[in-house]
């Protein structure tokens, strides 16, 4: 997948306590970066402003390591949404080294919507839908 296919990117720098004795990220903190670039495309989308809230459960997550990412470096984590099901959303990200085609990773997660108290998958409400554009 090329960088143009991603509708948002958020930029950041790798600290020092990501990595291991090599300078290298731990392969465990690819998927908060995930979640760090899924915060930030969602607060851009103003999901993380719904009243009531957007309550989700990681089903699914999947890492297809590429290249090292290494300590000190900037990374440019791009993000889409792939798919919106009935109470499923699917999103895809590129982790590339910042201002380039330099995919380091990419990254599958499914999240659920659930109703919190009753523990159960509930529908995406019309609006949030919206917000993804479905």
């Amino acid at each position: 997948m090329s960088r143009a296919d991603f509708t948002f990117c958020h930029r950041f720098r790798v600290r020092y306590a990501e990595g291991d004795a090599q300078a290298i990220v731990f392969n465990s903190r690819y998927l908060e970066y995930a979640d760090l670039v899924l915060t930030e495309y969602w607060r851009a989308l103003g999901v993380n402003a719904v009243t009531p809230p957007f309550e989700v459960n990681v089903v699914r997550a999947l890492v297809e390591y590429k290249k090292p990412i290494r300590v000190d470096e900037e990374i440019d984590g791009c993000i889409r949404t792939a798919r919106i099901g009935s109470s499923s959303l699917t999103t895809l990200f590129e982790l590339h080294g910042a201002g380039a085609d330099d995919l380091r990773a990419a990254i599958e997660t499914v999240h659920v919507h659930v109703d919190l108290a009753a523990g159960k998958s509930r529908p995406i409400p019309a609006n949030v839908r919206r917000m993804f554009g479905g």
